[in-house]
């Protein structure tokens, strides 16, 4: 496989959940890049590490047909910074998300920023870390249909303890065009640390 992303326009999409979700947190979007004649592929990330998360990631890119857009939200701004060097990736989209620069240490710059009120709903249990319901419901899936984000709730991913700590090895973003959405009134990651941007 070539190094370098075929130069035609991109017809895939793989989007990649973030942490306390799985695949089917893109449902409603998925339909609607499929409309406009998109292949879209949801990664499911076993949120054990960033390794195994970008393995996964990768592994889904592997199977694409061509140019690909990588879209991660939250957490998978971290995946998709270290995958986003894929041969096939040609674009980076980033939704409430962090773009982190290589060796960056996340837990550190994240503590120079507002604590997000989803953190006090955190429930640790052998190695594992989950929200609470309410902690779900209220701050991860605040403003989506209650029926919906029960249905979210059921199928929160517990992530590894210490998945937040580990360090991107790479920064696709520096070599790859990318997109990015900041979320003004999230309450899981603070929206300030969403904005920070290393310096380039």
């Amino acid at each position: 496989m070539s190094d370098e992303v075929p130069n035609e326009p991109a017809r895939n999409v793989v989007l990649v959940h973030g942490a306390y979700a799985d695949g089917s947190s893109w449902s409603d979007v998925i339909p609607i890049l499929q409309r406009e004649g998109l292949t879209v592929t949801a990664v499911q990330n076993p949120l054990t590490s960033l390794a195994d998360d970008v393995a996964a990631t990768c592994r889904v890119l592997d199977r694409q047909n061509g140019p690909t857009v990588l879209v991660g939200h939250s957490w998978a701004g971290t995946v998709i910074t270290e995958a986003g060097n894929h041969p096939l990736v040609k674009a980076l989209v980033y939704v409430s998300a962090r773009a982190p620069d290589a060796g960056e240490d996340f837990t550190a710059l994240a503590a120079k920023f507002p604590t997000p009120p989803a953190n006090a709903g955190l429930v640790h249990n052998d190695g594992y870390a989950q929200l609470s319901e309410s902690a779900f419901l209220e701050d991860f899936a605040g403003g989506v249909d209650e029926a919906r984000a029960r249905a979210l709730y059921t199928v929160q991913g517990p992530i590894a303890g210490d998945l937040f700590k580990a360090r991107t090895t790479t920064a696709a973003w520096r070599d790859k065009p990318c997109y990015y959405s900041i979320s003004k009134q999230d309450r899981t990651t603070a929206p300030e640390l969403e904005q920070f941007w290393p310096n380039a």
